[in-house]
């Protein structure tokens, strides 16, 4: 049972995976074969790839999950460790590492399979938050049993927790009104709410900051009685896998830094679209130099 005893700008609790990514001329129809121009295999997970996210923008991140004790969940740990996440709180077992296999056509749109055979979310205890210390904390939703244990843990202290809601199910239904900040796909919203406009309104009621990410279309946001939108960067897409999990990663490394709201969201925009622009979730998270560029030539109007 690890024991968390170091300090982090940011915590990211959740889904580790190893991902397939084939580039194709187009989504396969019935029963056809389809021949890839390219594969690329490399980590993936939301909650992963933000913890990367965090660490290559130069924060102090970690990630605490699961990964198999097989081929993909020892490829998937080093790529971890070589970009600078702390990987002391990764339960290894003899259950797959969860496998995605993803498609990606021409303009950047993609289909996903996830395959996670008989590998089950982690129990409460699994891990021993007891010594652990840092600013913020991200959760994805797929170990809930775990995340509801650590945000009891803090309910009595002032770090910031958000949670990475890509889809509605028990987990984000478990966690989306204990958490500081709510941050939602548009898939999540309309599986929420009949359109995002509601559903932004019925969120706020659940959590003090709610954004919905809507893609190249930008984001809305709502806090209290104030609410916003924001253009999304002006990028060309190659592949839209992981944008939202650097977008999750880099808006919780923002609220570590304690910068303000606004500039929050524009940091966050900035590493999603930044990770449109390359093949693959993992190989398309920014640098810091990548980051701080875009960051400094783009405003939104």
């Amino acid at each position: 049972m690890p024991l968390l005893t170091a300090s982090f700008d940011v915590l990211c609790l959740g889904h580790a995976s190893y991902d397939l990514v084939f580039s194709v001329p187009h989504h396969p129809n019935a029963d056809e074969k389809l021949f890839a121009d390219s594969l690329l295999g490399c980590g993936g997970g939301p909650a992963a790839n933000a913890a990367v996210t965090v660490a290559k923008l130069g924060f102090k991140a970690a990630f605490a999950g699961y990964l198999g004790r097989d081929a993909y969940g020892d490829n998937h740990l080093k790529e971890l460790q070589i970009a600078g996440v702390s990987t002391d709180w990764v339960i290894r077992g003899d259950s797959p590492t969860p496998l995605s296999v993803i498609m990606v056509k021409p303009d950047g749109k993609r289909a996903l399979i996830n395959y996670k055979g008989n590998t089950k979310a982690l129990p409460a205890d699994s891990i021993d938050f007891s010594e652990v210390s840092a600013k913020t904390i991200l959760f994805d939703g797929h170990e809930p049993q775990l995340s509801l244990a650590l945000l009891e843990k803090f309910n009595h202290k002032t770090i910031h927790s958000i949670l990475d809601a890509g889809s509605l199910h028990d987990g984000t239904r478990a966690l989306m009104d204990k958490v500081s900040y709510l941050v939602c796909s548009e898939k999540f919203a309309l599986e929420f709410a009949k359109d995002t406009k509601s559903a932004l309104s019925q969120l706020a009621a659940l959590s003090p900051n709610v954004v919905i990410t809507l893609g190249e279309q930008g984001l809305i946001w709502q806090r209290g009685q104030e609410s916003g939108q924001l253009a999304a960067p002006p990028v060309t897409a190659v592949d839209t896998t992981g944008a939202g999990d650097a977008f999750h990663g880099a808006f919780a490394a923002a609220i570590a830094a304690k910068l303000d709201w606004l500039e929050v969201l524009r940091y966050a925009s900035v590493a999603g679209a930044l990770c449109c622009t390359k093949m693959g979730a993992r190989l398309g998270l920014p640098s810091l130099q990548q980051h701080s560029q875009l960051m400094s030539s783009w405003q939104p109007t």
